[in-house]
């Protein structure tokens, strides 16, 4: 949740240095490495195009960078109103941090003390237990994790395995525009289920296009216990 480390990231694949990105956002190279090393806020998304402009250069998502200083700004509002609260538990936040991979680590642990046990702490302290259990299970058998704060995919490494939690859901271009507008609207898929999503998405259509709606009625139609019955 943090704009300057998904950008260095992005500039990392990249191979792009940071003179070029200035020169793509219409800046100078210092705004963009004070920028970088947090030295100075991230503007306001609704007063500067600097965000469209970078996403646009480093092949980001559209909103992205926007959505990402809207919410750390708002860390940053709740901080200023008042102390954070502490870590449920400190010691399992600097048993995580041990975990992570070294190239992250303290990029990591400046987020986590920032927003102390905020959402992306408790996204990653979740998946962690969920995969593992205990502490003790945690200290003995996790090699390591490594977070995209891009995709928020987390990979963890359990002693020689690899394995993989996704939690951004990507639009495939082959997606219904009908499916992506139900999608959106929260009134029609606030409690839409992971495997009812998959289903929905995966409906085609060759000569109609189906609206939000229809895909409404289906939800609707799948949680309906008249139309199935248990396998035996």
């Amino acid at each position: 949740m943090d704009v300057s480390l998904l950008i260095r990231q992005k500039l990392d694949e990249l191979g792009i240095d940071q003179k070029e990105l200035a020169a793509a956002a219409g800046v100078t190279e210092s705004y963009i490495s004070q920028l970088l090393a947090r030295k100075k806020a991230p503007p306001a998304p609704g007063r500067s195009e600097i965000y469209e402009k970078i996403g646009d250069f480093l092949g980001l998502p559209s909103g992205e960078l926007s959505r990402l200083a809207d919410l750390q700004r708002l860390i940053e509002l709740k901080r200023r109103a008042g102390e954070a609260p502490r870590a449920l538990n400190e010691r399992s936040r600097e048993l995580l941090l041990s975990k992570c991979v070294e190239v992250k680590r303290e990029d990591l642990r400046l987020i986590f003390e920032k927003d102390a046990f905020g959402e992306l702490e408790r996204l990653v302290t979740q998946t962690v237990k969920d995969a593992l259990g205990d502490e003790d299970e945690i200290e003995s058998k996790l090699t390591s994790w490594d977070l995209d704060l891009k995709t928020f995919g987390l990979d963890l490494v359990i002693g020689r395995q690899k394995r993989r939690f996704d939690y951004l859901e990507r639009v495939d271009e082959a997606i219904e525009a009908g499916f992506e507008h139900f999608r959106r609207d929260k009134s029609l898929s606030g409690d839409l289920t992971r495997e009812e999503f998959e289903f929905l998405k995966a409906l085609r259509f060759k000569t109609r296009q189906p609206t939000a709606m229809y895909y409404y009625r289906e939800l609707q139609n799948l949680r309906d216990p008249l139309h199935f019955k248990e396998r035996t």
